[in-house]
């Protein structure tokens, strides 16, 4: 079968790039819908096997430490083996893993596919981010990240309005065989319309890299893990694997910058558009993927709200997000990222300012109001910010860069979720019967009749978390004002300032 031919960048959206971010749009929106889908039934699940909160929630950690060990592969992969067979094989690995977890028998079982699943997951992002960027080219690259970022911002959205009627309704397993048809699909069409690359196969594996950096990941997401079960950061089985872990970190760093071939190209970031942008797409990971995390408990835990019912009331801001991501790629293409970006966090912190504000019976229109600030903040601050990165790149370096921003937007979620897990932990502690014995568990366990005697004190507790997430991306926007803010250039083929200086001199001669 013949590959398609390639795509006409003289046209923003051509036939080819058309079909080729539907396939990428496919993977991507179902490995991010998996990633959220799961949290709404962790107390079925807890339930249904018989054991402790505290060891089924590594039903979801398991899944995000596997993501963590596997990204940074995904470069050399990539280059390796070329990039749509990779993301095949990732596809394939996924939907093995789901199948899997809807068969578990038990915890155990569970948690091991999920991190099989998290293998394969972890590579379909990057993979997929990698094919669109070499397909569309500099030139189109905000335009097209705003079309398909639409559906990967939904993910979150969609995952707990759809989780919460699976497992309300349905069966938890279908929470992991809903993957199945949208991964077949995915499948089939990648095959059929990715067009066929080349890999570069003289290129070797950095195993010590490797070495370094996957456990170094592992080990940090690890101890942000325990943070909130184990007393807050100060408790050894936080600090200590954070501390190891950002030691291999910082030790792969020194040996990138000296590595001929290294798993990440830490030279990228002497770019200073592409460090600024990783900035940037860190301290917003780290707010915004904290106050996803966060939004759902306080209608659950303060307002009494179902699962299914918080999923319908976080809809405003996948609303807002898909109406501001179409505008802000074009507008991005066009006058460059810089002034996307800093207007997209301005709304992001008056949306998340307003949620600090929020008491036990806050108005709903209100609150999504804010949420809707939010989502257009969102579509005009994540795509905008790394497509100026990739705006500035050569086709060569796509690969790892793109590993190189994913692994920075999840371990920023990362961060910011455990943060502010820990940060209303404490909060709540001090102000539930109990003490510091309280904490959330108390607060998700309380009868309605007691939560509605003490929900002011919830909503306080939830309102000053809200603040540390403002805060979070108050920080974002000091390195936005180093993005770009012109239209943007195609980058320089290597050796042609070479080659332009050669020609200069033969025209004077």
């Amino acid at each position: 079968m013949s590959a398609p031919a390639p795509p006409n960048r003289d046209k923003v959206f051509d036939r080819a790039l058309i079909s080729i971010s539907a396939v990428v749009v496919l993977g991507t929106f179902m490995s991010i819908l998996d990633t959220t889908i799961v949290n709404v039934a962790i107390n079925t699940l807890s339930q249904d096997f018989h054991t402790s909160l505290a060891t089924i929630q590594w039903v979801s950690t398991g899944y995000m430490l596997a993501l963590a060990t596997v990204i940074p592969l995904t470069g050399w992969a990539a280059d390796r083996f070329g990039t749509k067979r990779l993301y095949i094989i990732s596809i394939g690995l996924f939907l093995i893993g789901s199948a899997l977890s809807g068969m578990a028998w038990s915890a155990e079982s569970l948690i091991g596919f999920r991190v099989l699943q998290g293998l394969g997951g972890g590579m379909i992002m990057p993979a997929g981010m990698t094919i669109l960027s070499q397909a569309a080219g500099p030139q189109r690259m905000g335009r097209v990240m705003g079309m398909v970022g639409v559906p990967m911002l939904m993910g979150p959205i969609i995952g707990p309005i759809l989780g919460g009627w699976l497992v309300d309704d349905v069966s938890w397993r279908w929470i992991f065989y809903v993957n199945i048809p949208i991964g077949a699909i995915a499948l089939l069409a990648a095959t059929k319309l990715l067009p066929r690359d080349e890999p570069a196969a003289h290129q070797r594996l950095d195993w010590l890299g490797l070495v370094l950096l996957s456990p170094g990941l592992s080990a940090f997401v690890y101890g942000l893990a325990e943070t909130s079960s184990s007393g807050g950061i100060a408790a050894t089985q936080a600090w200590l694997p954070m501390l190891a872990g950002a030691l291999l970190i910082g030790t792969f760093i020194y040996h990138a910058a000296r590595h001929a071939w290294p798993l990440i190209d830490v030279k990228l970031f002497k770019n200073r558009t592409m460090s600024a942008a990783s900035t940037t797409t860190f301290a917003f990971a780290a707010g915004m993927f904290g106050m996803m995390f966060m939004l759902p408990l306080y209608y659950q835990v303060v307002r009494g709200q179902s699962a299914l019912h918080a999923g319908l009331l976080l809809a405003p801001q996948g609303v807002g997000a898909a109406i501001m991501m179409p505008i802000a790629g074009k507008r991005t293409d066009d006058i460059g990222a810089g002034k996307i970006v800093l207007g997209g966090l301005s709304l992001l912190l008056l949306g998340i300012v307003g949620f600090t504000r929020v008491g036990a019976d806050t108005s709903f229109w209100f609150l999504g109001g804010c949420q809707f600030l939010m989502g257009l903040g969102m579509g005009a601050s994540m795509m905008p910010a790394m497509s100026a990165a990739y705006q500035t790149l050569q086709r060569n370096q796509l690969a790892r860069a793109t590993t190189a921003l994913n692994i920075i937007q999840r371990v920023g979620g990362s961060i910011g979720t455990a943060l502010l897990s820990v940060v209303l932990t404490h909060q709540l502690a001090s102000r539930l019967p109990g003490g510091a014995e309280g904490g959330l568990g108390s607060a998700q366990s309380l009868p309605a009749g007691a939560r509605d005697r003490i929900a002011p004190d919830l909503a306080q507790a939830f309102g000053h978390t809200f603040w540390w997430a403002a805060a979070i991306i108050a920080l974002a926007v000091i390195p936005a004002l180093l993005l770009p803010r012109s239209k943007p250039q195609a980058p320089a083929a290597p050796g042609a300032e070479e080659a332009r200086a050669e020609e200069a001199l033969l025209i004077e001669v």
